[in-house]
């Protein structure tokens, strides 16, 4: 069983932020920011990409409501959402989850930088008609 399986049954103790039947919201142990928060599905999926639509949905209108307490109580200026899909990507436990992460300034923690590219448009237009 995932460690956040186990967490959900109640087997590993944690922070929680938010619950109701479906969804699960947890403080990140590695706490990036202040407040770095976790949601998940309670039923196990190892990626977003497995979720139905509807359920999928539902995730992200947690998420979002999630987002917006933290926003609220903790005072932060902005909140970074963030998926990992699939070890390359950076994930590390195979269970959908989302990544809340506020942020106050710009010299917090985490940094993300986009690096310019030069790939062909069309061409990957056309690979995915």
């Amino acid at each position: 069983m995932c460690i956040f399986c186990e967490i959900i049954n109640g087997n590993i103790p944690s922070s929680k932020v938010y619950e109701d039947e479906d969804t699960l919201a947890i403080l990140d142990i590695s706490q990036t920011t202040y407040g770095h928060t976790l949601v998940m599905p309670k039923k196990h999926y190892e990626n977003f990409l497995e979720m139905p639509n509807e359920e999928y949905a539902s995730l992200m209108a947690k998420a979002q409501k999630v987002a917006q307490m933290l926003q609220n109580k903790l005072n932060c200026n902005g909140m970074n959402l963030l998926i990992n899909t699939n070890e390359v990507a950076g994930q590390t436990v195979m269970h959908t989850h989302i990544h809340l992460i506020p942020r106050y300034n710009q010299d917090d923690s985490i940094e993300i930088k986009f690096k310019e590219n030069k790939f062909d448009l069309n061409e990957i237009i056309n690979k995915l008609k």
